[in-house]
């Protein structure tokens, strides 16, 4: 049995995440959206924005993450990874739920706002700059995940933190 100290993951919801970033998703808010496409769809604009911090010098790369399923918890955080010049977005294609850990924190993640957060299939996510996360992290299937996030190919495009086993927080969820 471990003695590690333990958070659990609660449903994602736009207020609860709004530290961290923005739930990508229709009416996160209770609006209504506006007519699209000859009134054949609704449309909510301005969800989020893709903040690129080194304007000139990153472009923006969209790619795909296949993500094996992680199915033993409770998890232990072993990273956590940040990226100081840009949003970085998920958007999910084939997932019916996933995990999302994050924290805050400067030169290190401050272990003591880490959360995580239960993502089902119609919830995207980002991570606002220098946000502090977890690699993405699927439940039930494989699932692919286009991501968003502004470039340049340098050492700054990303900071990781790993931790040794007796600094490891363990994440529960419900099954």
């Amino acid at each position: 049995m471990s003695h590690r100290p333990r958070i659990a993951a609660h449903p994602l919801s736009p207020a609860a995440y709004a530290p961290y970033g923005d739930v990508l998703m229709a009416s996160p808010h209770g609006q209504a959206g506006k007519s699209a496409n000859q009134g054949t769809a609704r449309r909510f604009d301005h969800l989020a924005g893709i903040e690129d911090l080194r304007p000139g010098r990153a472009a923006l790369n969209v790619s795909v993450f296949r993500c094996a399923p992680r199915s033993s918890f409770p998890l232990p955080i072993a990273l956590l990874e940040k990226h100081p010049g840009s949003t970085q977005a998920f958007v999910p294609m084939t997932a019916r739920r996933y995990l999302v850990v994050v924290a805050l924190g400067g030169d290190r993640p401050d272990l003591g706002t880490l959360a995580a957060f239960i993502a089902h299939g119609a919830q995207g996510i980002t991570y606002r700059p220098g946000v502090w996360h977890h690699p993405m992290i699927a439940l039930d299937a494989e699932t692919d995940f286009v991501c968003l996030v502004w470039e340049d190919g340098s050492p700054g495009d990303c900071a990781v933190v790993e931790y040794d086993e007796g600094e490891r927080v363990e994440v529960e969820i419900d099954p």
